[in-house]
């Protein structure tokens, strides 16, 4: 007799199979996700607007999250995955508002970053990003497709730490309450940012963990500090006791985010103009090139990703992952590479085993500010 269906792992291949599990949806109109208790405010961000209306005409859409307060978004109790996350936040800067996500209790999170890297868009401007796993669609809306399972308990935050702006923060966890697989690992995202990379150091995406599990994506905001082409690096994948060389190493920064060449079509063919292209597809993208515009405007700076969503890089034990910022020389005659003193900032994203060690603290708020 074949398993029953649990309703996790949803694609268009089994998008017809029928189960036991029952989809929940958290938002400022239903806190707990209980069933038929949605819409049932009488008070909240919208009342002045629903008034003469009554109960049931968008009285509580939003939440306002005060200076320097954290907010609870979910909690749910049970078993079962969340399977999607829509929210838009106004008001405050993206680098100021702190997601966090913790499994079954931990007092640590599993996920913690800055809102719009978590979300592919890690230089406080909206970028479009139409990726399986992410989408940033307009009016910033950032949506989050990674499935993360849990077996007790999920518990979702977003710290607003701006010392004097509150934030209005519209959002939607839609999630399923179901049987978990034994084989089930636990969803983690970590930020990082270096400004600027000390000379000859290779940038850490990540590092510290210990379990077992499967690296998924990289989301990258990439400052550049130099002129001339600066994705010469190669990224490491350090596995299960490496030591001084990796597993799996990449042959360039474009080549990694699945793109070549620069990401200049006129490399290669002089019919194109000689400039970076913006793309973004199902795996990976170069959704977001900030250009200088001859006054304030005087870096560039870039928002890649790749998801490992069919090709997952699996550990058993442990894992480091690197990159490096390796740009050229200028002396055409000295053909040498040189090693960059970037601005980096990154989120990694992967599934593992509990428990985990907490992370490190996030540096404060000045220190991850962007203009």
């Amino acid at each position: 007799m074949a398993e029953r269906f649990s309703g996790l792992g949803v694609n268009l291949g089994n998008l017809y199979r029928l189960s036991d599990a029952k989809t929940r949806s958290i938002s400022p109109e239903n806190f707990t996700g209980e069933k038929g208790k949605g819409g049932m405010a009488t008070e909240g961000t919208g009342a002045v607007h629903a008034r003469g209306l009554g109960r049931g005409w968008k009285i509580s859409p939003s939440v306002r999250i005060e200076p320097g307060a954290i907010f609870t978004l979910g909690e749910i109790e049970g078993s079962g995955a969340i399977q999607q996350i829509w929210i838009t936040p106004a008001n405050v800067k993206w680098r100021d508002l702190i997601l966090r996500i913790y499994w079954e209790g931990q007092d640590h999170p599993s996920v913690e970053a800055p809102l719009g890297d978590f979300f592919a868009c890690g230089w406080g401007q909206y970028a479009q990003v139409s990726s399986l796993a992410v989408c940033v669609n307009s009016g910033r809306a950032f949506n989050c497709y990674w499935e993360m399972p849990f077996r007790r308990r999920a518990r979702l935050t977003l710290e607003n730490r701006d010392p004097d702006e509150h934030a209005i923060v519209y959002y939607q966890i839609n999630y399923a309450l179901t049987d978990v697989p034994e084989d089930a690992a636990y969803f983690h995202a970590r930020f990082r940012r270096v400004n600027p990379l000390p000379f000859k150091e290779d940038y850490v995406i990540l590092d510290g963990v210990k379990g077992k599990g499967q690296y998924v994506g990289t989301y990258m905001a990439w400052g550049v500090n130099n002129s001339g082409w600066w994705g010469e690096g190669e990224i490491k994948f350090f596995l299960d006791g490496d030591d001084e060389f990796p597993t799996i190493c990449g042959t360039g920064t474009e080549d990694y985010f699945c793109g070549a060449y620069n990401f200049d079509a006129g490399t290669v063919d002089p019919t194109f103009p000689r400039a970076y292209i913006e793309f973004t597809s199902p795996y990976s993208g170069l959704p977001q090139v900030i250009r200088p515009d001859g006054t304030y405007r005087s870096q560039q700076r870039f928002g890649l990703y790749c998801w490992h969503i069919v090709d997952p890089i699996r550990f058993e034990s442990d894992l480091r992952v690197t990159i490096q910022a390796l740009g050229w020389r200028t002396e055409k005659k000295d053909r040498r590479y040189l090693p960059l003193q970037d601005d980096i900032a990154s989120v990694a994203y992967w599934y593992q085993t509990l428990p985990t060690a907490p992370f490190p603290p996030l540096p404060d708020r000045d220190y991850l500010e962007i203009i």
